[in-house]
């Protein structure tokens, strides 16, 4: 009989100090993640600016709500198919062949985003702006699985939940960027922009232009990383491959040169047409046949569940921000002119994000290996949950307490990071066998991102009308509630290799004694 793989073979992977090799992995993966954030939430400033220029004799958002919501939603339709095919993939595949592919399809789509423009016979820039921004969505989508399960996967166990969570923290990084460089943009433009609004045009295109620097630096580290030794172990069967890239990685940890390639030494002379020779006898399992036991089946549930609520509240908020704007005297309203309006704009989104936003992500990091991911989502959860209710119970009066309104809003920012939208980006990453990682994650991801449909396009029009805000905060809140009773179903992952919390050391066993009987 063969050799059965035991947990043995990945100690040094999983008890490797924290090195250079693990550092370099996070910085490839976080400045795609950053590229991510980028380009979804500089829509929410760049819309006003191209409604103007286009549209200037109405107000646009008001009154095609519908359309608006749409628009920003096209990016959330391409994620979920990213995510899905992506994370197919990453496991059919392996997570080699697919890194970077998803930054080149970011990379094309931001050009066609940046240069949309009305046909003379055709569609106009909206139609053709919301066609780009899908296609950008699926490149955005398939960095989700990719980055966090290749993070995961070569990461020591100590660490692990800090490394992924820093990866997802340059989310936060990429938000705060884009209201700066919108502010810089804006404030180059101060002149032109006093004189003629049209001039929005140029400043818009720059914005989101700009996006497409982040994935242009890292697209060649991603296309050289190497595959991960789980998957050439666990799920193409070659496992002395897998030790020799396993030393190679380690080799690559212990110095601070930056090598222009990072794959390991090939043990095999296997050509791609050529099926590789197993050295282990992997269970024959099946998706369903896996995931069809509850045991399994329920986390799977539990990590789309929970991104699911999470991602309502948390992109119907986001990209529909003008009202928040409005209430903290940042919207624009009173503006002189299209330089005032839009300058008080990216403002009031920095303020936003350097208040709650991106130290919520940040604090997590750093608290995730001493806490656990489970405490963080379960408070996340419950503060947001609490934040929203009292929202909506005192909407009328807190509406017109600016300082009121800001210190609660900043709070459910600071615990939406430090809580559930960091944790269910980790879980997915942490809980499933190396063979149906990346599909799960996929899985769980686009669960979020069809929640976020849900928050941007049919929540967030009833979000623009005074009467409804709170309807709507009253729903949000409802949600975050159930996503903090859901969690109580996911296992703390904090400190345990990848093979416990996915019980491939379990499954190895119980295949190893049956083929033992078999023999």
């Amino acid at each position: 009989m063969s050799q059965i793989r035991g947990r043995s073979n990945f100690d040094d992977l999983d008890k490797a100090k924290l090195g250079w090799f693990h550092l370099r992995a996070t910085i490839v993966a976080g400045v795609g993640f950053f590229a991510d954030a980028y380009d979804i939430f500089i829509i929410g400033l760049a819309l006003p600016m191209i409604y103007k220029v286009y549209y200037p004799n109405a107000n646009y958002s008001k009154d095609n709500p519908w359309i608006d919501a749409l628009l920003k939603a096209s990016t959330s339709y391409g994620n979920l198919i990213g995510q899905l095919g992506f994370g197919y993939l990453g496991d059919k595949l392996g997570r080699k062949r697919m890194y970077g592919v998803e930054l080149i399809i970011m990379i094309v789509s931001t050009i066609g985003c940046t240069f949309a423009a009305t046909m003379q016979r055709g569609f106009d820039i909206l139609t053709v702006l919301g066609i780009w921004r899908f296609f950008l969505g699926i490149g955005i989508g398939g960095d989700y699985p990719a980055s966090a399960i290749i993070t995961s996967e070569f990461a020591n166990t100590t660490h692990r939940g800090m490394l992924i969570s820093a990866v997802f923290a340059m989310q936060g990084v990429g938000i705060l960027i884009g209201g700066i460089v919108t502010l810089a943009t804006v404030a180059a433009f101060k002149d032109a922009l006093i004189e003629d609004y049209h001039m929005l045009d140029y400043v818009w295109r720059i914005m989101i232009g700009l996006g497409i620097v982040p994935a242009v630096l890292a697209v060649y580290f991603r296309l050289t990383i190497p595959e991960t030794p789980r998957y050439t172990a666990e799920v193409i069967g070659d496992e002395a491959q897998a030790q020799a890239d396993m030393k190679r990685v380690l080799e690559l940890n212990e110095t601070k040169q930056v090598t222009t390639n990072w794959e390991g030494q090939t043990h095999t002379t296997t050509t791609l047409t050529e099926a590789p020779q197993p050295t282990i006898a992997a269970p024959k399992i099946t998706f369903w046949q896996h995931f069809g036991k509850w045991e399994h089946g329920k986390v799977l549930f539990a990590t789309a569940y929970c991104w699911f609520a999470l991602d309502i509240a948390w992109y119907g908020l986001s990209l529909n921000n003008g009202t928040v704007l409005t209430l903290i005297n940042y919207g624009g309203a009173n503006a002189k002119n299209q330089f005032d309006a839009n300058y008080q704009k990216a403002i009031g989104n920095l303020i936003i994000a350097c208040l709650g936003t991106v130290p919520g992500y940040w604090v997590t990091v750093a608290l995730v290996e001493k806490m656990g991911r489970k405490p963080i989502q379960l408070i996340g959860f419950g503060v947001i949950t609490v934040i929203l209710i009292v929202l909506a119970a005192t909407w009328e009066s807190i509406k017109t307490n600016t300082a009121g309104f800001l210190v609660l809003f900043t709070i459910a920012q600071f615990f939406f990071n430090f809580g559930p939208n960091t944790t269910t980006f980790v879980y997915p990453a942490e809980v499933f066998p190396t063979q149906f990682r990346s599909t799960a994650h996929g899985i769980s991801a686009a669960a979020g991102k069809f929640g976020a449909i849900i928050g941007v396009q049919l929540v967030g029009p009833y979000f623009q009308g005074d009467s409804t805000v709170k309807i709507v905060l009253g729903v949000f809140a409802a949600v975050m509630a159930s996503g903090f009773a859901v969690t109580w179903m996911l296992p703390e992952t904090k400190g345990k290799t990848l093979e416990e919390l996915s019980g491939e050391d379990r499954m190895m066993q119980e295949h190893q004694e049956v083929s033992a009987l078999e023999k």
